[in-house]
């Protein structure tokens, strides 16, 4: 397999794993990494928004990724999200990422401060030149309130280190357009679930996705069936996905109710971190049905793999 095509398919975003009192619980870490390793998927990016990194320190951050590196590092591509709110942080965490044998590095611009493009790039150019493993852009303007130029990629793209960008912006033109500035050779990895497969359609070599990880099976669905040019079928297990979206975004956060879903299939990741919300007690029963909607989903798409 070359080294771009280890980045390729399905990606799952790696949920953060806390014991009761909230603290990172590296057993319970290894055994969700075990989970999708079992599933099939491509790899795990992990400390990004689903695995709550923006509200860990550097020090509990790094005994996640050690702890998923120890049980599936030498099975799936591992992409170590390593954004913070300052460059010196960003730094420490790329430096971590590479000594412990992670496969890529990526990062969101700096929070908080609205940054100017020159700004972006050298908090960005930081990291890159940190280490010696590739690097991916993660493009997600609604929360970071930053809109990635075609300009500034394309000046990124240039590097060789810079091997991608995963773009979470709701454009599907947008994400087109990444990929004609970056090339056929260029990983553009789609972020919003609910499009997997439009972004696929229109130039996405893959995608990194929270959703992906209560329901792999069928992402893995949809790619496989993208992959065999039954587009019909694929688009159909787009919508049965979407329509669990929805019902996920129902909650008071989408994490909590990722999680609450998780524990209904055996795997304890805790309650997410304030101030996310975790799902209140009387909506246990609506979980409930939405984890049964997602068992017999997946059972029939496991049958018709089978068959």
């Amino acid at each position: 397999m070359s080294d771009i095509e280890k980045f390729k398919g399905i990606i799952v975003a790696f949920y953060a794993c806390y014991n009761e009192e909230g603290d990172v619980d590296p057993v319970r870490v290894r055994k969700l990494a075990r989970h999708y390793a079992d599933k099939g998927v491509r790899g795990l990016y992990v400390g990004g928004s689903s695995g709550e990194g923006m509200l860990q320190t550097a020090a509990e951050r790094k005994v996640v990724l050690e702890a998923v590196m120890e049980e599936v590092g030498s099975e799936l591509t591992i992409i170590a999200h390593i954004g913070a709110a300052s460059t010196r942080e960003s730094v420490e965490l790329a430096r971590h990422a590479e000594a412990v044998g992670a496969d890529a590095i990526s990062a969101v611009p700096a929070i908080y401060y609205r940054l100017s493009p020159a700004s972006v790039e050298r908090h960005w150019q930081e990291m890159i030149d940190s280490t010696s493993l590739p690097f991916i852009i993660y493009h997600i303007p609604q929360t970071t309130g930053f809109n990635l130029s075609t300009d500034l990629l394309a000046k990124m793209a240039a590097q060789d280190k810079v091997i991608g960008v995963k773009i979470s912006s709701e454009s599907t033109y947008e994400l087109q357009q990444f990929k004609a500035v970056g090339g056929p050779d260029f990983l553009v990895l789609n972020g919003p679930d609910e499009q997997y497969l439009a972004g696929r359609s229109i130039g996405a070599d893959g995608g990194i996705g929270g959703t992906y990880g209560v329901m792999p099976e069928l992402f893995l669905k949809v790619e496989s069936c993208y992959r065999e040019g039954k587009v019909e079928e694929a688009r159909e297990w787009q919508f049965r996905i979407n329509e669990i979206i929805k019902n996920l975004l129902s909650f008071p956060s989408l994490y909590g109710a990722c999680k609450a879903v998780l524990k209904l299939q055996g795997v304890e990741c805790g309650e997410p971190r304030l101030p996310l919300l975790p799902v209140p007690p009387a909506d246990k029963g609506r979980i409930v049905l939405l984890q049964k909607q997602i068992h017999e989903y997946t059972e029939e798409a496991m049958s018709s793999v089978k068959a």
